[in-house]
């Protein structure tokens, strides 16, 4: 439960705002006397210091501080009945600050009521003059009306601020979800056909065999990896990790895939154009993610298929290009909307993200090609890893 100390807490900037309020008023009231040589009187010096001294509660008890400043503010008026007709600078931040942290009909209640009574004694009369009135309404209303500009900058910031942490939030979900498609759509096929492939060769191959059960564990044990490192993501915040995350796959990991390809039963050509070079990770996984959605369609979708892959190093960009020549996957409008999924959308957002083209497309003389063209100039590093063979 919290104590009255802890409502009436203030902060450096409010000591501040009251140190300058303080000299601003004793400045402008000393200034307004009209008799000449005279000095401020000690009640009205004191009354002006103590106002400033109750903006210091002015976020947590801004209605009671209007008040007491309101309060305040006759002292002096009394005190030197030929001062000129002012507005405190202490009201008028105290007025802000009830607009500013009350309610409506709050708010406006006390900018009604500080019209007539911080006008009260200036002149010397008990009930001011019809100016100044006039001039006290004028200045109430310019102070409210700042307040309230301020109040609707605060929540459309805070509007803003809060669509841009939900846009956020849903494209690391769009990205995980990605992630998630590409490592389970291609790891659980690639496994499901070793495995076949393994037990048709027991009988009469075990080194194919073998070879094919090695592949399969390795194949589950990356997909694993990769899940337990987009877990991690989903996990961040609950609990310390120190352990860096793996690296992500790039163009130099091609090699792995298309292998994993050629032991699923497709076979598959992997050529390499141009002058190897690192590439950025972004770019790099971009890359990978293209040919392993792109063969992982190709074994879905066209049965006893040739799939071939090509890479090709530009001087200021990457080209990949699958095609495979068996059935392919119809276009996205003629699949059932179970089957699109993530694949073909996944690859377009990739793509987009990098700046980049994409083409997926039936070929006219049968089967499917994916190609992709994405920015990479030259001597923009960051991927690493062994070279392309």
């Amino acid at each position: 439960m919290d104590t009255g100390a802890d409502r009436l807490r203030w902060t450096r900037n409010d000591a501040l705002v009251a140190l300058g309020v303080a000299a601003v008023d004793l400045l402008g009231f000393s200034l307004g006397i009209r008799t000449e040589g005279a000095s401020v009187p000690v009640p009205a010096v004191c009354a002006l210091v103590a106002a400033a001294v109750c903006l210091l509660a002015r976020r947590s008890r801004p209605v009671a501080v209007l008040a007491a400043v309101l309060l305040l503010g006759v002292v002096p008026n009394f005190a030197v009945p030929d001062a000129a007709p002012h507005i405190p600078l202490g009201l008028a931040v105290a007025l802000y600050s009830v607009v500013r942290f009350s309610r409506p009909a709050v708010a406006a209640s006390a900018a009604v009521l500080t019209v007539p009574l911080a006008t009260v004694g200036q002149g010397g009369r008990l009930v001011p003059a019809g100016w100044t009135l006039v001039a006290g309404a004028a200045a109430t209303a310019l102070v409210a009306g700042a307040a309230l500009v301020v109040n609707r900058w605060h929540r459309e910031a805070a509007a803003d601020h809060a669509r841009r942490a939900e846009r956020a939030v849903a494209e690391e979900r769009r990205r995980i979800a990605r992630e998630l498609h590409d490592i389970v759509a291609h790891h659980i096929t690639a496994m499901q056909l070793m495995a076949g492939g393994a037990r048709a060769n027991l009988a009469h191959d075990t080194e194919a065999a073998r070879e094919a059960l090695v592949s399969l564990e390795d194949s589950g044990r990356i997909a694993l990896r990769e899940m337990r490192q987009l877990l991690d993501v989903l996990r961040a915040g609950e609990e310390p990790d120190d352990t860096p995350p793996a690296p992500q796959p790039g163009a130099a990991d091609l090699e792995r895939i298309v292998t994993e390809s050629r032991l699923a039963g497709t076979e598959t050509e992997f050529t390499v154009g141009g002058t190897v070079r690192p590439l950025p990770p972004s770019v790099g996984l971009t890359v990978f993610r293209i040919v392993q959605e792109a063969l992982t369609n190709t074994r879905k979708h066209a049965d006893q298929a040739r799939a071939r892959v090509r890479l090709t190093y530009g001087r200021d960009e990457i080209c990949v290009e699958v095609c495979d020549d068996g059935a392919g996957v119809s276009p996205p409008p003629a699949r059932p909307a179970a089957a699109t999924g993530y694949g073909l959308i996944g690859m377009h957002e990739r793509v987009a993200l990098q700046g980049g083209t994409l083409e997926a497309a039936a070929r006219d003389g049968g089967g499917f090609r994916v190609a992709a063209r994405l920015p990479a100039p030259s001597g923009r590093g960051g991927e690493g890893g062994e070279p392309h063979r």
